[in-house]
Formats: structure tokens, C-alpha cells, sequence
């Protein structure tokens, strides 16, 4: 099940806390919940969702708490209601057992032992990718810097009839500005895993058009790709082109002691 993949278990129990009776009835339902993690809505969302679909496989269910909950759909509901999707009903939070009970408890809240766990991805917004224009060459040179990777990629959109999650198609033809903790094999994979999952992010880039040229920005995070930042790439648009020639023997400075490190990595 590509939504609890590496959750850290891999027995779960059937039916699951949603009365699913099959693997691929869960299978199924849960795939329609990927786009939505792809921003990381809230950091607990998929331990949250996997309790349900995918229950780890013990004599007796244990749920998520009431709180867990409460605070997913606190900061997940308002990026569903962007595309006129409701909370579900069959997710509804007083459902669930209250925190002095035996239950799955938020993992980030209030959590000063694990500060990593909400460090990268900012808070998911209906606006996440909306494309911006390069204000200045300097300026595009410190976006590359700021990020883990730096791509061209060329997107098309699918005819009506394709299956599956992704709207848009991937040109082979990837150019990587900055590849970052990526190998080189890895980038068109990621890439493609990102199209597919991440559909607030490539809607609000192609808004404009149905096909075209884009600088993608972002982190890397395990297996996944959040893209953070996004200009259309014009022909006509010479400060992005400036900028992509320049940084070859661009410096970045680091955060610590005024140290710089070499644009190439």
C-alpha cells in the first residue's frame, strides 16, 4: 500500500477500522488520499490514516486518539475544502477514544525531542506552487541555493481516458541545475512519484496553460520530492536564463560562519 509504505510494521489487520474486508478494497480507497500527503498537510497524516486503513496487526485494534484526529483534520480539512472536498464523515474525531485511553497519540505535538520531524516542509496552503516571477537574477541565485534541488522539466497533459492519479506526463528530457542528495538515476523517478502524488502542487503550476516548460525547486525527503518553489520557463525570459548560465560557477554562502560551498553540488 503505497500510503503507508515504511510506516514500520508490515502485518495489518483485515477488516480494517474502515470495515474494508479486502486488501484491494484498502488499496484502493486509501490511493485517493496521496495527493493530500504529498504536502504534508500535518506531519502525523499518515500515521493517522495508515491506523485506519492499514492497522498494525495485534489480538486487538488500537485507534488513534481523539487528539490525533483533532489535529489532523485541523490543518488537512482546509486544503480538501481548496478542491470542494468535506472532512469524511467515516473520519469524524469524537469517534475516536479520548487521550486517557489506550490510543495512537500525536507524535510531533508539543514534542521538543523531535524537532526534525516538523523542520521542512512548510505549512501546506491552497496557493503551494503557484508560479512566481524572477524578480532578478541575484534573486533566482539565492532561491537555487536555499534548496535541495534545482530541475527543468517539461509537463503535458494526459488525454481524458488515462488511468491512474497523474494528470500531466513527464518530458524525458530532464534538465538538473542541482542535483543535491539526489543521484542522477534517482531525479527522473522522484520526478515522476511527485507528478503523480502531488496534485495541488501541479495544479496550481499548469494552471495557465496545459503544457509547458517549468524551474521546480524543493527538498528531498527520503524517496519523496517536495517541490517548494516555481517559474514558468519562457524563452522570452532572460533573467531565469541568466541565472541558470551564471550558476554553474555560482558560490552559495552557507548559513554558518559565512562559509560558501560550490554551486555544483
Amino acid at each position: 500500500m503505497a500510503l503507508c509504505q515504511d510506516i514500520g510494521y508490515r502485518d495489518m489487520r483485515l477488516p480494517n477500522l474502515l470495515g474494508h474486508e479486502s486488501l484491494g478494497e484498502a488499496v484502493q480507497q486509501a490511493a485517493s488520499w496521496l495527493p493530500l500527503l504529498a504536502r504534508e498537510c500535518h506531519p502525523d497524516a499518515r500515521m493517522f490514516l495508515c491506523s485506519l486503513f492499514a492497522p498494525i496487526c495485534l489480538d486487538r485494534f488500537i485507534s488513534p486518539c481523539r487528539s490525533l484526529c483533532e489535529e489532523v483534520r485541523g490543518s488537512c480539512a482546509p486544503i480538501m475544502a481548496c478542491y470542494g472536498f468535506p472532512w469524511p464523515e467515516i473520519l469524524r474525531c469524537h469517534q475516536f477514544p479520548s487521550d486517557t485511553l489506550m490510543c495512537i497519540p500525536s507524535v510531533t505535538s508539543g514534542n521538543a525531542t523531535h524537532p526534525d520531524r516538523r523542520k521542512a516542509v512548510p505549512r501546506a496552503s491552497c496557493r503551494d506552487c503557484e508560479l512566481e516571477e524572477p524578480a532578478s537574477v541575484k534573486e533566482v541565485l539565492d532561491a537555487f541555493c536555499a534548496h535541495d534541488f534545482v530541475v527543468k522539466v517539461r509537463l503535458s497533459r494526459l488525454n481524458g481516458s488515462s488511468a491512474g492519479l497523474a494528470q500531466f506526463t513527464l518530458d524525458p528530457r530532464v534538465e538538473v541545475l542541482k542535483h543535491g542528495p539526489l543521484l542522477g538515476a534517482q531525479v527522473h523517478d522522484r520526478l515522476r512519484l511527485w507528478l503523480e502524488r502531488d496534485a495541488t502542487c501541479v495544479r496550481n503550476m499548469t494552471r495557465r496553460s496545459p503544457a509547458g516548460s517549468y524551474l521546480v525547486l524543493g527538498s528531498a525527503h527520503g524517496e519523496r520530492l517536495v517541490v517548494l518553489k516555481a517559474y514558468s520557463w519562457q524563452k522570452r525570459d532572460r533573467t531565469l536564463a541568466a541565472a541558470a548560465r551564471k550558476w554553474k560557477r555560482h558560490r552559495c554562502r552557507g548559513p554558518r560562519e559565512g562559509r560558501e560551498w560550490h554551486a555544483g553540488h
